[in-house]
């Protein structure tokens, strides 16, 4: 999940799962890597722009996709967030902490909500 200029950056999938169009970059953990680590080759293979882990956030089973998913904040180190995976991502936004559920309409993991609550509080 990447925080930057008050805002938190979303993708849409180009194919939902369920309820799940607009989510955080997103990907597998590939052999040898860290959580922090695919988080910060996910969010640029996904959308092109450079991040930093800065902090874990948790894990849960994803109540809609049924996948193990581990959260991880990090900060932007530089590029312009576009689509980068065309056959992956439809589209990319930032968005504020009030259009949050405009685009997540089923909630947050409480503490990705938290955590956002706090870095996105103007």
């Amino acid at each position: 999940m990447v925080v930057h200029g008050g805002r938190v950056l979303l993708v849409r999938r180009q194919v939902p799962e369920g309820q799940l169009s607009w989510q955080f970059p997103a990907g597998k953990v590939e052999p040898g890597e860290t959580c922090e680590e695919a988080a910060v080759r996910e969010t640029m293979e996904e959308t092109g722009l450079d991040v930093v882990a800065v902090a874990p956030l948790g894990e849960r089973i994803h109540p809609i996709t049924g996948r193990q998913v581990s959260y991880t904040a990090c900060e932007v180190a530089g590029g312009t967030a576009h689509v980068a995976d065309v056959d992956e991502v439809a589209e990319v936004a930032w968005v504020s902490l009030a259009a949050i559920p405009r685009y997540v309409p089923y909630g947050l993991f409480k503490p990705v909500q938290r955590y956002l609550d706090a870095a996105l509080r103007s």
